[in-house]
């Protein structure tokens, strides 16, 4: 599991209702069940990872993200899950508040395009690869890439409330400067 993965686990309480938007495999669902008891639905847009989902005995529903979650009702689950799909999603207010709709408390996680890495890499003219965006730029699924201050600002514009954050490099917290030395976002919020 991913270090990401892994904080998100910790923050989903014990038998809580969880929706992972952009599930890829269902790893993360599968440990949420084993591990917590919490039961969940995973959605995902691309057939080879559903059919993993499928046999990773997850639930999972085939839906595009950025038609928006109206197949649930408001308040259904109590975390709404979004890791490392923030920025390849083309209408990321409309889903924030979206997640916030549908859930108690969304949990996002996002690679840092503010690392000092990839400023690097950007300063040098190219833009940036590394092990958190590892796609070059013309085969990225990326379609915004987001800082640790773009999404507090975001945040802040949507009275969206931040209850808890972790930045991470190389899976180890990062306290000092995190926008300039954290690969990783993982963030806890409610609304208001």
């Amino acid at each position: 599991m991913r270090a990401d993965q892994a904080a998100i686990a910790h923050w989903v309480a014990r038998d809580a209702r969880v929706l992972d938007l952009g599930c890829g495999d269902g790893s993360l669902l599968r440990y949420l069940w084993q591990e917590r008891h919490s039961p969940g639905y995973g959605v995902e847009i691309d057939d080879a990872k559903v059919l993993d989902c499928v046999e990773n005995d997850v639930n999972v529903l085939q839906v595009d993200l950025e038609s928006g979650l109206s197949l649930f009702a408001d308040q259904s689950f109590d975390s709404v899950i979004l890791s490392e799909t923030l920025q390849t999603i083309h209408r990321t207010e409309f889903l924030m508040r979206e997640m916030l709709r549908v859930g108690r408390e969304a949990v996002v996680s996002f690679p840092n395009f503010g690392h000092w890495g990839a400023r690097l890499q950007v300063l040098l003219g190219h833009m940036p690869v590394s092990e958190t965006l590892p796609y070059p730029w013309y085969e990225t699924p990326n379609v915004h890439h987001c800082t640790i201050a773009d999404f507090e600002d975001l945040c802040r514009r949507l009275g969206v409330r931040i209850r808890e954050r972790l930045v991470l490099n190389d899976g180890k917290p990062v306290t000092w400067l995190p926008n300039l030395l954290g690969s990783i976002a993982l963030y806890r919020c409610t609304a208001g």
